[in-house]
């Protein structure tokens, strides 16, 4: 995790000039430029790519594990603009879903407004780098809609279950159980020789005089029978 937060991107700067960042220091709605075959640090809208055919492609097996390149499309309004800086000119309006797991998907909406003419449209999943995915062709510039946890790939991060076998729970139900026998038997004792001031002392010998009924070893000649 250090070294993928400490990854140097480029991001657009108001007045339109590149400046180097952590990948740690990305934050929604910054602009930022991703070179051919970087890792795309961020849930990111595409806005532009060099490819002369408008579109360019990623790596996704990083992420659902498929090798085959995924086609992804900028946003026309800005796709057209002449050069990259001028994306840091317009005024720009970006809708996203909240966060959600499904990477197949995605509902979002724009409005890009220039010398007062207002153009609008929808977003999909065909607009949108995801983190952890590897831009396959051209340089891409997107602005980031989800950082962090909320990105798709660790939405989708799950930690591994712990697998404990059905005789090692079978052999805890049964520890829990003596050991209450056990405190049970002590105060029933302790009852029946009378409570006085000294009461949890006489307590704490009848637990310590019952506890051989717990088969401490039990576990240990399981685990070597094994």
């Amino acid at each position: 995790d250090k070294e993928l937060n400490g990854e140097k991107y480029e991001r657009l700067t108001r007045d339109g000039t590149r400046v180097e960042v952590n990948s740690s220091d990305i934050e929604v709605g910054d602009v930022i430029i991703i070179g051919k075959d970087r890792r795309v640090p961020a849930d990111v809208v595409l806005l532009r790519t060099t490819e002369r055919s408008g579109a360019c492609f990623i790596r996704t097996d990083q992420l659902d594990g498929e090798t085959d390149w995924k086609l992804r499309i900028p946003v026309p309004f800005t796709q057209h603009l002449t050069n990259e800086a001028d994306i840091m000119e317009i005024n720009c309006e970006i809708y996203a879903e909240k966060p959600q797991k499904d990477i197949h998907a995605f509902v979002g909406t724009i409005k890009v407004t220039t010398d007062d003419h207002v153009q609008d449209g929808s977003l999909n999943v065909e607009n949108v780098l995801w983190a952890n995915t590897v831009l396959a062709s051209g340089t891409a510039v997107g602005i980031v809609v989800y950082t962090g946890r909320e990105t798709r790939s660790v939405m989708n991060t799950t930690l591994p279950e712990s697998k404990v076998g059905l005789l090692d729970l079978e052999v805890n139900n049964l520890t829990k159980l003596l050991f209450v026998f056990v405190m049970v038997l002590a105060s029933v004792m302790v009852i029946m020789k009378g409570v006085d001031t000294n009461w949890y002392r006489y307590l704490m010998r009848f637990v310590l005089l019952f506890s051989y009924i717990i088969p401490i070893s039990l576990r240990v000649n399981l685990d070597m029978a094994k």
